[in-house]
């Protein structure tokens, strides 16, 4: 536990043998339960994981039959962290990228009830993004922008970055089945997040890389992320319409039930307010 929450930790693993074991190691010991989500690996990674729950009895492996993509894999474990009555819901990938280090500063804005969604932020500072590629900052930026405009939260920095922490209840706010399940399930939480009015923190962390191989083909993600971008623009829009159309025919009702007259006038009987039947 970690200030009296329960820590679950989802870890999507697709063809992670070689960092896999070092990643569920440095797992902090306060964590309740560390769900390994193996996508559909053709590697070792779901014999690893197996052979570790062995000794490790916090440690869950789910497989998932075939390759689902990340988005899936870690709505997965969204679902089973509510299932199993867990407070707090991070995600750590499975590539060892993300620094337990820094988990307590994620868990903070939740357990003070400062935020229901927190999530690292490296575009805080130049020196947070030494080591990232100038094309994947760029990339950042443009994806940045077009999250903003589709969520029509202007505050965000860093929207790809996919170290969270979620309280249930704001996991229990939005509709798990329709997160996109692919590389791009981040910036589609925010703008699910964003309109469930959740409130989403930021917090400041250095951008680390270990040498690991990103799975991400940018030709094709940024495309695909840009689309899915303007479609829950439309979304949002179409939501924010239905919900004032709600609010004005609740308004119009009110106003009928308050110039409303009876149409039989109410007299007592007999006249007088007596009784006087025999």
């Amino acid at each position: 536990m970690f200030q009296g929450k329960r820590i679950g930790v989802t870890v999507p693993a697709y063809n992670e043998e070689a960092l896999i074991t070092t990643m569920i190691d440095n797992v902090p010991p306060y964590v309740d339960r560390i769900y390994v989500v193996n996508d559909g690996s053709t590697d070792s990674t779901g014999r690893i994981v197996s052979g570790m729950c062995r000794s490790n009895d916090k440690l869950v492996l789910i497989n998932h039959p075939t390759n689902r993509g990340v988005g899936a894999a870690i709505v997965t474990g969204y679902k089973k962290c509510l299932e199993d009555g867990i407070d707090i819901a991070v995600v750590m990938a499975g590539d060892n990228q993300m620094d337990p280090v820094e988990l307590p500063s994620l868990l903070e804005p939740i357990v003070s009830g400062k935020a229901s969604y927190s999530k690292g932020n490296r575009m805080s500072s130049p020196r947070h993004m030494e080591g990232m590629p100038r094309w994947r900052r760029l990339g950042n930026r443009l994806l940045r922008w077009l999250t903003r405009v589709s969520s029509g939260n202007y505050e965000i920095l860093d929207p790809q970055n996919g170290y969270t922490a979620a309280s249930a209840d704001a996991l229990r706010k939005i509709d798990l089945d329709s997160v996109y399940p692919n590389y791009g399930y981040c910036n589609d939480l925010l703008v699910k997040f964003t309109v469930a009015h959740v409130w989403i923190a930021e917090v400041p962390m250095p951008a680390r890389y270990l040498g690991e191989k990103s799975k991400i083909r940018y030709r094709e993600y940024i495309p695909k992320v840009t689309w899915l971008l303007l479609s829950s623009f439309v979304w949002r829009m179409k939501m924010a319409w239905t919900l004032s159309s709600q609010r004005q025919r609740a308004r119009d009702r009110a106003r009928l039930v308050a110039g409303a007259r009876p149409l039989v006038k109410v007299k007592l009987y007999p006249p007088g307010g007596s009784d006087n039947r025999q």
